[in-house]
């Protein structure tokens, strides 16, 4: 086989997608139940996962979401100092895996007791402080994800009026 040919012949996938021992996949459903379209991209300083921290901490590195032009006045309110969550599609992560193996201790658990990107529908929350505002920027402080993540949606972290007791 020549060079030509090897380079055009698939690689195994990273070893972050393989299964562990103990972990089990699925086959995923042919269709989707729900359509979603994406606000934006985040811009981290994380090339791959590799590069990404296990969890997102205060003390992270500054990041950007960067907003599709058509939502620019759906920012309006978004103020520095305010907190923010941030949903945001783990486009590279797997979808079907159901037992797994966590890399730090070996158990085998289900995804859903887990904080792990690989799930049925990879959305992830990290909540975050908005240091500033500028046009269709928002930079923060905090994300765990690839540079060019897709951006979901953007919520207030706490709303007094929305999030208090509920009055019976």
């Amino acid at each position: 086989m020549s060079a030509s040919e090897s380079s055009l012949s698939p690689s195994s996938p990273p070893a972050w997608d393989q299964l562990r021992p103990g972990e089990r996949a699925v086959d995923v459903p042919s269709a989707y139940d729900a359509g979603l379209f994406f606000v934006g991209r985040i811009r981290t300083p994380f090339p791959d996962r590799s590069a990404c921290p296990k969890r997102a901490t205060p003390e992270g590195p500054e990041c950007t979401l960067e907003l599709d032009p058509r939502w620019a006045e759906a920012l309006t309110g978004v103020v520095p100092g305010s907190w923010m969550q941030v949903l945001y599609w783990m486009d590279q992560a797997r979808r079907d895996i159901v037992l797994q193996s966590p890399r730090h201790d070996g158990t085998v658990t289900g995804t859903f007791s887990l904080r792990s990107p690989v799930r049925p529908n990879p959305i992830a929350s990290t909540v975050v402080k908005v240091l500033a505002v500028d046009g269709l920027k928002v930079k923060v402080r905090s994300l765990d994800c690839v540079d060019g993540t897709p951006l979901v949606d953007l919520k207030p972290d706490y709303c007094p009026h929305d999030d208090g007791p509920a009055v019976t």
